[in-house]
């Protein structure tokens, strides 16, 4: 399973972006599952996930009202809208999948905000 991320960037402070994580190859049973980041010198942090079986979702409290995930299994991807960014959003972002209780990761897409 490959994972490709895209959508990031520079935007300043209030902008928005839009991410997407394709997946590809051996996508059989491959379920997308959420969004992480991880800043400079910081661990990598949930932003948004998929929750029961995907009828549902869960955000980390700093991005909650400002950021949307969602997916769409037709075309194996997922996305994350990112929306009134601030400096503190600034991070490797990076998706995750799930493939017969195996995780996957992408390489991640930079999203840097300016002040």
């Amino acid at each position: 399973v490959q994972l490709v991320e895209s959508g990031g960037g520079l935007v300043q402070a209030g902008g928005s972006l839009r991410l997407s994580c394709a997946a590809s190859g051996s996508t059989f049973r491959v379920t997308l599952m959420g969004w992480y980041r991880q800043a400079p010198g910081k661990q990598r942090e949930l932003v948004a996930m998929f929750t029961n079986g995907g009828g549902g979702t869960n955000y980390a409290d700093s991005v909650k009202g400002r950021f949307t995930i969602s997916r769409d299994p037709t075309k194996n991807t997922m996305y994350l809208q990112m929306d009134n960014l601030k400096p503190e959003d600034t991070a490797v972002y990076y998706c995750n999948a799930l493939r017969l209780f195996v995780p996957y990761w992408g390489q991640g897409t930079q999203v840097t905000v300016s002040s």
